[in-house]
């Protein structure tokens, strides 16, 4: 009989921390249960990818008169509300909270909703006072934006706050140059809003493959969003007098004064700026638990800390920071240590996509990230798509294969469209497998298609 309150105890109530407790519960019949100090679902469906993606949703529809009318339909212009839509989105966010809150239930999850901490190796105390032990504890609590450390800087909103806002600003300034700044920079001009974006480097989305995100800012920038930079905030501070009691990020207009020296006014400035590990205060450290950067929890290829009882998986390992990447690390977890399967998580070749618009699928290597590892060939098809060209529209899409001139392998897949998304995930699976150019040349192109660039570019465009 075991001595501990339960098999596992797992504190985080996110995408991963729920996948594995369900499991491990309803599969492996351990005894399992979960605390979660705010909303069931995690960033993903709370406040992150899911509402997100019903605003990306939204956003798209400011096109659709025009495209139509270029069709023969006589559609007028329309403008939206922001309203009606908030009240539906969260009645959505309430219904999917209520489905994980239901699968934990079914699966024989015990749930607190109460805040977790770490007495010991074993033992984890909840802010309701009470006290556990569990054999095994998994840390899943996700990550958090961060607010960079400038003059009136709380002035400002992250990234939660967005889904939040009692009206939409007339003005919106930006800041950042990360998918989550350049996703929001997209949606908010589509829903209406003036928006400006400071971003302190070189080119925006940093990491990914060059000609792919120099094409998005171009884009970005054709439609109307003011894309500078090179340029950052230097401080902030409220731009009708002083700082109002029970006063509420974002309720400006702020008054800016940005690393060129100028100064600016904006109803909004929204922080995407990072963010860090949700690991402070957990009582990590005293117990030996190794942290990195930003507090990332240290573990090893099974997602176990330097405290053997201990696992992490997902964002606050700042490892891969994707849902279905936490998913997976959970279900590893399960594997590993409830079905005596020790099991890795393979974070090679994870194909995902940037919401912008348009959007960007990839998997894989860049073209730099590739050329600096072996001689390479380039295969990319940029042109106007057949349903916007006939409307006259002049923005472009990219298909974008990379190639390794010694095995053939396609080493990376990067494309810029309508869609991207959806197409990703297929080509995801074929370089996943390790096909090969030829192998992409032996398939019957769809036609017509976007997509079907993909199998029909015979000749590299460079090579190196």
């Amino acid at each position: 009989m075991s001595t501990f309150d339960y098999d596992l105890f797992v504190i985080g109530g996110g995408s991963g921390g729920v996948r594995a407790a369900r499991v491990a519960a309803g599969e492996t019949g351990a005894k399992v249960a979960l605390a979660e100090e705010d909303r069931y679902g995690g960033t993903c469906v709370i406040r992150g990818c899911v509402p997100k993606k019903l605003m990306v949703f939204a956003s798209e529809y400011n096109e659709m008169p025009s495209l139509a009318r270029s069709y023969g339909w006589d559609i007028p212009d329309g403008s939206f509300d922001w309203q009606p839509f908030t009240v539906k989105l969260n009645a959505e966010l309430d219904r999917l909270e209520g489905i994980y809150r239901s699968l934990l239930k079914n699966s024989g999850v015990e749930s607190f909703d109460a805040r977790a901490t770490l007495k010991d190796a074993h033992t984890v105390s909840l802010s309701n006072g009470k006290e556990v032990t569990a054999k095994h504890i998994l840390i899943a609590t996700g990550g958090r934006p961060v607010r960079p450390n400038l003059p009136g800087a709380e002035l400002g909103i992250v990234s939660d706050d967005i889904f939040h806002l009692p009206e939409l600003p007339k003005s919106v300034l930006i800041v950042g140059g990360g998918y989550i700044a350049c996703e929001f920079a997209c949606i908010l001009h589509g829903l209406g809003v003036k928006v400006t974006q400071y971003y302190r480097g070189e080119q925006i989305l940093r990491g990914f493959d060059n000609e792919a995100r120099g094409m998005i800012a171009d884009s970005m920038i054709a439609r109307g969003i003011d894309l500078r930079l090179g340029v950052n905030v230097e401080q902030m501070e409220m731009a009708n007098g002083t700082k109002p009691a029970g006063y509420v990020p974002g309720q400006g207009p702020t008054k800016i004064v940005n690393t060129q020296g100028t100064e600016e006014t904006y109803d909004l400035v929204l922080f995407a700026t990072g963010r860090n590990p949700n690991s402070n205060d957990m009582g990590l450290e005293a117990l030996g638990i190794g942290m990195g950067r930003g507090g990332a929890i240290e573990v090893n290829d099974y997602s176990q800390t330097a405290v053997p009882s201990v696992y992490a998986i997902g964002d606050v390992t700042d490892r891969v920071n994707l849902t279905p990447v936490a998913i997976r690390e959970g279900m590893a977890f399960v594997e590993t240590v409830f079905r005596g399967n020790p099991t890795p998580v393979d974070h090679d070749l994870i194909a995902s996509a940037v919401f912008t618009q348009p959007e960007m699928g990839t998997v894989g290597l860049s073209e730099e990230a590739a050329r600096a590892q072996e001689e390479i060939e380039v295969y990319a098809s940029s042109f106007k798509p057949m349903m916007t060209a006939f409307a006259g529209a002049q923005e472009k899409v990219l298909m974008k294969l990379v190639v390794s001139k010694a095995t053939r392998k396609v080493l990376g897949c990067h494309i810029v469209a309508p869609g991207a998304g959806e197409m990703i995930q297929l080509a995801g699976i074929a370089v996943k497998m390790g096909a090969t150019k030829e192998d992409f040349d032996r398939t019957v192109a769809v036609h017509p298609t976007m997509s079907e660039e993909i199998v029909t570019m015979r000749t590299p465009t460079r090579t190196g």
